[in-house]
C-alpha cells in the first residue's frame, strides 16, 4: 500500500508529506520513502493559526474557516507530491492536521483538536483520507501524545542496548525503547523544542526571521543563568512521564515575561536554547543511566542547541542524526502518520498505553472515503512486532 502521510507540527512552519510504500512480510513492515516534500505555510495564513492558538483570535468563526483552509493547504500539499510521481498511485492518506488546541489539567488531557477537514482533503485529492489520530486516546484517558512510540518501537527495537529516540519540534518528545524490549517503552513530552525559540526570533525581527538558522544567534549569546533557574523549576519538567504539553503552556504567555526583562537579543535566545537542552537532558537522565541518542526534527538543525545537549547529556548518551538510520530528520513524523494511516485500516492498537498512559490499546483516527466511496482493499494482517526501512532500489528489485 502507498501512503501519504501529512502533518504540520507545533513549530507551525510548513506541512510535511511523506510518500510511502508500505509491504507485509509475516510480523514485518518493510517501509520505502519514495518521496518528502515540506511546503511552507504563507504568511498570513501562518499568522492567523498562530494567533488562533496564542490569543484564541477569531473564536469560532476562525476555527471553522482554518479548519477548511488548512484542509485546502494539506490537499494541495498531497497533490503536488502526487503530482511530481504521476506513476505512483496512491491508495490512502493520513494526515495529522494542524493542532491548535492541547488542553491538559490534572495531569490529564481534557481535549486535544487538529484542524484541516478531511472532507476537503479527500475531495480534492480523491483518495481516501485518515485523520483525527489523538482523539481516542484522549478517550481511552491517555494524553494523545506522542504518537511516535508505535514506530519508534518498530523500527529502532531490535538494538542490543538502550535508544532514546528524541524529535524536537516545536515542542520536544522523546521515546525511551529499552534494549530487548521495545513494546515496554516510556515517552512523554519533554517541554519546549523550538516553539519558543521561533516564538522569540520572531519577535526581535518584528516577524522578518522565521526562526534561528543553525542556532546562529543563539551561538553569540551568553546564557542567563538566573533566569534558567527559573525556568526550569516550572513543575511540568519535574512531573514524571506519561505527560504530554503544547503551545498553550510553552508559548507566549511563557515567554512575555522574558521580553520585558532588558536581556540582549541574543542572550534572550541562548537561554531559551539553553532550556530546551536541559529540560530534555534532564528528562533522558531521569529513565536511563546510559543510552544511544537519535535525533529528529527542525531542532536537530540547530547547531548550539545539539551542542547544548551533548554538553547536558555527556559520553554516555551518544547523539547522531536519524538520518544516520536511513531517515531524515524532517521526515520522521510524517512517516510516523503514514504508518498510522495503514494500522487504521488494518484495524491495529497503535497508541501503545504505557507511552500515552491510556487505559488500553485503541485503534487510532478517522477514516473518510475518497472519490465515489472508495476506500482501499485491505487484507487484514496480524500487527507487525518490527520495522525495517528500504532503499528505493532494494524496492524497486522487489517489484521486478
Amino acid at each position: 500500500m502507498r501512503i501519504i502521510g501529512l502533518l504540520s507540527g507545533t513549530s507551525v512552519d510548513a506541512i510535511d508529506a511523506a510518500m510511502v510504500q508500505v509491504r507485509q512480510h509475516d510480523d514485518e513492515l518493510a517501509l520505502t520513502i519514495e518521496a518528502f516534500a515540506s511546503t511552507p505555510f504563507e504568511p498570513a495564513l501562518r499568522q492567523r493559526i498562530q494567533a488562533l492558538i496564542d490569543h484564541g483570535a477569531g473564536g469560532v468563526a476562525a476555527v471553522c474557516e482554518l479548519n477548511v483552509e488548512l484542509g485546502v493547504a494539506f490537499a494541495a500539499a498531497a497533490r503536488t507530491l502526487m503530482q511530481a510521481h504521476p506513476g505512483r498511485p496512491v491508495d490512502l492518506i493520513a494526515s495529522h492536521g494542524q493542532t491548535v488546541y492541547h488542553q491538559v489539567a490534572a495531569g490529564r488531557t481534557r481535549a486535544t483538536l487538529q484542524l484541516g477537514a478531511a472532507a476537503e482533503i479527500a475531495e480534492r485529492t480523491g483518495v481516501a483520507t485518515v485523520s483525527d489520530l489523538r482523539s481516542r486516546d484522549v478517550a481511552a484517558g491517555g494524553q494523545g501524545a506522542p504518537l511516535a512510540p508505535y514506530l519508534d518501537a518498530l523500527l529502532f527495537g531490535a538494538a542490543r542496548h538502550d535508544r532514546i529516540l528524541l524529535n524536537i519540534g516545536g515542542i520536544a518528545n522523546i521515546t525511551y525503547v529499552p534494549a530487548g524490549a521495545p513494546w515496554s517503552a516510556i515517552a512523554c513530552d519533554t517541554g519546549p523544542g523550538n516553539a519558543l525559540i521561533d516564538g522569540a526570533v520572531m519577535h526581535i525581527s518584528a516577524g522578518a526571521e522565521p526562526f534561528d538558522r543553525d542556532g546562529a544567534r543563539a551561538a553569540r549569546g551568553q546564557i542567563d543563568e538566573a533566569l534558567l533557574a527559573e525556568w526550569l523549576a516550572e513543575p511540568y519538567f519535574a512531573a514524571a512521564a506519561p505527560k504530554s504539553t503544547g503551545r498553550e503552556h510553552f508559548g507566549r504567555a511563557f515567554l512575555a515575561p522574558a521580553l520585558t526583562r532588558g536581556l540582549a537579543d541574543d542572550d534572550l535566545l541562548a537561554t531559551l536554547t539553553a532550556l530546551s537542552a536541559r529540560s530534555i537532558a534532564a528528562m533522558i537522565r531521569r529513565l536511563t543511566p546510559a543510552a544511544e541518542v537519535i535525533v529528529s526534527g527542525g531542532g536537530a538543525h540547530n547547531h548550539t542547541l545539539c551542542h547544548g545537549l551533548r554538553a547536558a547529556l555527556g559520553a554516555a548518551y551518544p547523539l547522531q542524526p536519524s538520518r544516520a538510520f536511513g531517515l531524515a530528520e524532517d521526515a520522521k513524523e510524517a512517516v510516523l502518520f503514514a504508518v498510522l494511516g495503514l494500522a487504521h485500516m488494518q484495524r491495529w492498537p497503535a497508541n501503545v498505553p504505557r507511552c500515552t498512559g491510556a487505559g488500553h490499546g485503541v485503534v487510532l483516527g478517522s477514516l473518510t472515503p475518497g472519490r465515489d466511496g472508495a476506500v482501499p482493499t485491505v487484507h487484514p494482517l496480524p500487527a507487525p512486532r518490527r520495522a525495517r526501512l528500504v532503499n528505493t532500489e532494494e524496492a524497486t528489485e522487489h517489484d521486478a
